[in-house]
């Protein structure tokens, strides 16, 4: 085992905002840093892994519900883990699938010990506790791991906390589950929107003392402006030599506010899905490939963009795609809203090397539309 493996080492900073390497087997993690969601070892938008390599990628995720439901984790391992399985050779993340459970909250049943619910798949019953999460996870072999949480419905102060009570508890035996070395499992601060509650669950994680520490329960129904005042507020308790990672917020204007805040993972299914919906990002905001005005537009996405798609394909020829219903659309616009966000994530790394990260945020906020008219 490599002595320095899991370190964070904070390479500068700009107010709150962190440029950082985290030391992980398959290679350090640069933040702050954006990781492309491959649910089930497989890229939306029929991304290959060399295109993500070359478009920047550094961390990928992947989902430990989903893989154990369909091929199984054992056939995973089988295959020498997920890093030969899917051909990624950088880092990779899975999560615990604490927030399936919730998202699939019809199929579900939640008691102390852990989570019962049905497959979608087969329709088959099946169990997670936090000691099952970590051994699925130990079998697919990511860099990163989560541990098993619940994930509660942000405005319901009870549950909330009842909820976060229990992610703590369940923590501390995803801990004691954890038999590999090589994993960085991270614990989850909980707790709605509510500060008392997000206070005590920053305190109770950081005692858990984990490699990193990710802030879940956000980007599920509360406001831009509540989540920030969270964001504000559990960055200040949280400590400041541990990676922190905001799970499942991936909007170009959420990364800029999280990472002015002091977050320096992300991750999000955001750009692919837009792209199947005929969406685009860009610096400035986002556009509807599928309307009509595009029909004979020559121009590319975004004129400074340097991706693959647009250096070589016209938003009309995109568009035809789309009108034709041919798959090559929604493959070329992923390509460019995930190197959108890599190349967010780098020029928010360069501002905060530079020391100018506050006046470069601001501009981009004050720039940035969310349905823009690039």
């Amino acid at each position: 085992m490599k002595e320095n493996l899991f370190t964070f080492d904070i390479e500068a900073s700009s107010g709150n905002a962190r440029a950082g390497r985290f030391h992980t087997l398959h290679g350090d993690i640069i933040t702050p840093i954006f990781a492309p969601v491959g649910t089930q070892a497989a890229m939306k938008g029929s991304i290959t892994p060399a295109q993500l390599e070359k478009i920047g990628a550094n961390l990928v995720l992947s989902n430990t519900y989903h893989l154990h439901l369909r091929p199984g984790e054992e056939l995973v391992a089988e295959m020498g883990g997920l890093h030969q399985f899917m051909q990624w050779n950088g880092p990779i993340l899975t999560d615990s699938g604490g927030f399936q459970v919730y998202s699939l909250a019809k199929m579900r049943k939640i008691d102390e010990e852990g989570v019962t619910f049905r497959s979608y798949v087969d329709g088959s019953v099946k169990r997670f506790t936090p000691e099952t999460s970590i051994a699925i996870q130990e079998n697919l072999g990511a860099d990163i791991i989560m541990a098993f949480d619940e994930c509660a419905e942000p405005y319901n102060h009870d549950y909330s906390k009842a909820a976060m009570k229990r992610t703590h508890r369940w923590a501390w035996r995803c801990k004691e589950a954890q038999k590999r070395e090589d994993q960085a499992l991270f614990g989850i601060v909980q707790g709605g929107i509510f500060p008392d509650l997000r206070e005590e669950s920053a305190k109770a994680i950081t005692e858990l003392d984990t490699p990193g520490i990710a802030i879940g329960g956000l980007s599920v129904g509360e406001t831009k402006e509540e989540m920030n005042t969270v964001l504000d507020q559990v960055n200040q308790i949280l400590p400041i030599e541990k990676p922190r990672y905001l799970m499942g917020v991936g909007s170009p204007e959420d990364l800029v506010n999280g990472i002015l805040r002091g977050v320096d993972i992300f991750d999000c299914v955001l750009p692919t899905r837009l792209a199947r919906h005929k969406a685009a990002m860009t610096m400035r905001g986002q556009i509807n490939l599928q309307n009509a005005k595009y029909r004979n537009d020559p121009r590319p996405i975004d004129e400074e963009c340097r991706c693959y798609t647009c250096q070589h394909f016209s938003r009309a020829y995109l568009r035809h795609l789309f009108v034709a219903k041919e798959t090559l659309g929604g493959t070329l616009v992923s390509i460019h809203n995930l190197y959108t966000l890599l190349e967010l994530v780098r020029r928010c790394r360069k501002a905060i090397v530079e020391g100018n990260f506050e006046n470069f945020s601001h501009q981009f906020l004050e720039n940035y539309k969310v349905r823009g008219k690039a």
